[in-house]
């Protein structure tokens, strides 16, 4: 791992036991990023695979990467990639954003999500949007997805310059031997690339960037990285401490996702943290766990 003095051409020692690279700070005159190395090397020394990568948004540099290139399984995180689509196509007039979409017309699916414990049976694309965003609503994700198709998200990422993120899949509450094994996949690089784009106003275009970056504003899901803000889970875009936090979360059985900005008074920061372990039991799920809110310390500390 390196150390404050390390220069930053020098390599990334690899885990003996795994021959994976672990995370290195690659900009050590900047502030420590020290708890999340410890951390996130342990994980990987206990046979979990991480992925991370942070970039300082003023200058563009890397200051905390490791298999970032690696593509892994991302969860509800492909809801992103996802959104950016539905509001491209909303600002040509491609979709419209008021159009109603009908639950009973889609595949019922439990795994998670509020619309389905509503009464109301239909509602507009805008609003199944928002419930993407804050709440990772799984029929709500299927209902956009089928409205603008898994090749225009994949097209327009390709676009974008970000060729790893792909939805390979909607939402089932069970996935057969001839289903796709993941939702969506990407990798660390790219995830912070997108969410850099998205508050640097790149994504496709300023209108899309203010849309996206809006409804992901509303994203409830602070447990992760976003445990360390101290923000009010659901109200947390207007902050009395100069705080600026978009993100989102991603789930799956033995996989922890999040990407996201943190920005304060001295700098800003793209991120994203991919982990990878056996859920063999909850001590597995919580060290898991508490990489991201390590992380996050470190993230507030360099913003701050």
């Amino acid at each position: 791992m390196g150390t404050p003095s390390e220069p930053r051409s020098s390599t990334m020692r690899r885990s003996q036991r795994h021959g994976r690279r672990l995370p290195r700070r690659a900009a050590a005159d900047r502030r420590s990023f020290r708890g999340a190395l410890s951390t996130l090397e342990q994980l990987a020394s206990a046979g979990a695979q991480v992925a991370v990568h942070v970039v300082d948004l003023d200058s563009g540099e890397p200051v905390l990467t490791g298999d970032d290139h690696v593509t892994m399984p991302i969860g509800g995180l492909g809801v992103v990639p996802l959104l950016v689509e539905v509001a491209a196509s909303i600002t040509t007039g491609r979709l419209d954003a008021l159009e109603l979409i009908d639950r009973a017309s889609l595949d019922p699916v439990v795994t998670a999500g509020l619309w389905r414990h509503l009464v109301v049976p239909e509602l507009p694309v805008c609003d199944l949007a928002i419930l993407a965003a804050a709440a990772g609503d799984s029929q709500a994700v299927n209902a956009l997805l089928g409205r603008v198709g898994i090749e225009r998200v994949q097209t327009r990422m390709l676009e974008l310059g970000l060729p790893s993120l792909a939805i390979l899949d909607r939402y089932r509450d069970r996935r057969g031997p001839d289903d796709a094994p993941h939702l969506a996949v990407g990798n660390a690089r790219d995830l912070a690339s997108l969410f850099t784009q998205l508050v640097n106003a790149k994504a496709v275009d300023p209108a899309v960037s203010a849309q996206v970056s809006e409804w992901l504003s509303l994203n409830q899901d602070l447990s992760l990285v976003g445990a360390a803000t101290g923000l009010d889970p659901f109200a947390h875009d207007d902050d009395a401490h100069r705080i600026l936090f978009v993100n989102k979360t991603g789930r799956e059985p033995g996989v922890r996702v999040e990407a996201g900005v943190i920005a304060g008074p001295r700098a800003g920061v793209a991120y994203a943290l991919i982990v990878c372990f056996d859920d063999l039991s909850i001590t597995h799920r919580l060290r898991a766990h508490d990489a991201f809110r390590v992380l996050g310390v470190d993230l507030m500390e360099y913003a701050h």
